[in-house]
């Protein structure tokens, strides 16, 4: 078995902005993230990725380091896990196959082996340089965002929202590749495992986070940009019957709370948040906080992107007090009210 050609993983900071901030930029269609920094990037066109594409054993996976030694540590702690960790993680060489094999065995059905399913996520993950990217920017937005996560081994192993996450990145691939009906199987079978439906078709980007991941849902025309973070129990969903585009569109940074639901071909502006419970059905401007049903925005903040702070608990008269500090050229029609 061949190794991996898996990326190079670079910190991108305030003073190395030159490449990684074009980078990410390109990608996300805006600016990039105040906190790149907190995130490894997997730099596509710099000299040494495209190195270590033509040659894997240039430069090793800093992440998947990171999980065969904290599988390895594991399996010393906990002998009764050291099959599961050796099968799971050890017997692989890259990351993709790791997890094409910790996906496979969890949607597996008597119909559908996981056998089967391990050689359609190889061929998939393998062949496709953007999930290669998405899936270690992911596992980064849960290790860094999620206080329970300790570990990259613990999204890879045991979190659904990760697993949930990678699932839906393979179908998009069947989806794109005109493979539609097994993408839809996928879609079937991850609602069901997972308690998780995201339409195939769905666009999400990468550095997501899905906190646990329970009762989410995303429709088939919606965008989802990226570094967002969503909690459980959100919707993004349309109003009726209509065709077309017809779900919402997630700026890059945002965050949405537990349960929140955004209906329409709405936009939520970069580094918005949108409140627990909150009914969204009109824009929400970019950095601004949008709470109730129907949601109304409270006020606006420069701050870093709140994905990134996972802050929900910011007080009204605080948004109140920010939004006194700025023109009331930003209360205009694109508010929700």
């Amino acid at each position: 078995m061949s190794s991996c050609e898996c990326l190079v993983v670079e910190k991108v900071s305030e003073d190395h902005a030159g490449g990684g901030e074009a980078a990410g930029e390109r990608r996300a269609g805006g600016r990039a993230p105040r906190s790149e920094a907190m995130f490894p990037i997997y730099v596509m066109g710099s000299s040494r990725a495209r190195a270590v594409l033509l040659d894997p054993s240039a430069a090793g996976d800093p992440i998947w380091e990171a999980v065969k030694a904290e599988a390895r540590s594991e399996a010393e702690k906990e002998p009764i896990l050291s099959s599961f960790l050796y099968a799971s993680v050890l017997s692989h060489d890259c990351l993709e196959r790791a997890l094409s094999f910790v996906l496979a065995n969890r949607l597996e059905d008597p119909t559908l082996l996981a056998t089967q399913l391990i050689d359609i996520f190889n061929d998939v993950m393998m062949n496709d340089v953007d999930i290669r990217r998405s899936i270690r920017l992911d596992a980064q937005a849960f290790k860094g965002r999620d206080p329970s996560c300790a570990q990259y081994s613990w999204a890879l192993l045991y979190l659904k929202g990760y697993h949930s996450l990678q699932s839906y990145r393979i179908a998009h691939v069947l989806w794109n590749q005109g493979r539609k009906v097994l993408a839809l199987a996928l879609q079937s079978r991850i609602s069901e495992v997972f308690a998780v439906d995201i339409h195939p078709a769905a666009k999400i980007g990468e550095g997501i986070l899905l906190d646990h991941g329970t009762g989410l849902v995303i429709g088939e025309t919606a965008v989802v940009g990226n570094w967002v973070s969503l909690m459980q129990g959100v919707t993004l969903g349309g109003t009726g019957k209509e065709h077309g585009d017809r779900h919402p569109k997630i700026g890059q940074g945002a965050l949405l709370g537990a349960g929140a639901t955004i209906l329409g071909n709405i936009t939520v502006g970069e580094g918005a948040m949108i409140a627990a419970g909150s009914l969204v059905l009109k824009h929400v401007p970019p950095h601004s906080m949008a709470v109730g049903n129907p949601a109304k925005v409270v006020g606006y903040t420069e701050k870093e992107d709140p994905s990134l702070t996972m802050k929900h608990d910011a007080r009204r008269d605080y948004f109140e007090h920010v939004a006194g500090s700025f023109p009331d050229s930003r209360s205009n029609g694109s508010v929700v009210k």
